[in-house]
């Protein structure tokens, strides 16, 4: 069965002096403020499109390795994913880079390693992100 997210956006003003605010609609969740300098600068307690492609992805992307892990008969006791997303202004979205640490009862670092690299393809955001460079770091705890 599909299942359909919504998120809303509202912008005032031009890009550099406008603001806005991002609502994830299907959660319900909450709503974000968004403008500019959060994306092109610092992010002082404002966020940007970057970040929250970065939440969905490092999300994604832990869902993706755990299941496969799980298929394989061995389920992760935990998985951390950090993805970085790199905004360059004027060019746009350069590149996202993933570090994972997992642990892992009954596979060796090698094991981890292949699984960690095929979730970065089978990822469903990472499919959707593939015309940006999408690289990996592995670290495996045991």
């Amino acid at each position: 069965m599909a299942t359909t997210r919504t998120a809303s956006a509202h912008w005032e003003g031009s890009l550099m002096e406008g603001a806005g605010q991002v609502s994830l609609e299907s959660s319900g969740i909450g709503t974000y403020d968004v403008n500019w300098p959060a994306r092109a600068e610092a992010a002082n307690g404002v966020t940007s499109p970057e970040e929250l492609i970065a939440a969905a992805h490092s999300t994604c992307y832990s869902m993706a390795l755990s299941h496969a892990l799980a298929q394989g008969g061995t389920p992760p006791t935990t998985i951390d994913t950090t993805a970085d997303v790199t905004f360059q202004p004027g060019t746009g979205i350069t590149g996202i880079a993933l570090r994972v640490v997992g642990s892992v009862p009954g596979l060796t670092a090698e094991q981890f390693e292949e699984a960690a690299q095929a979730a970065k393809t089978g990822c469903p955001v990472s499919q959707a992100l593939s015309a940006v460079p999408i690289t990996l770091e592995v670290q495996f705890t045991s």
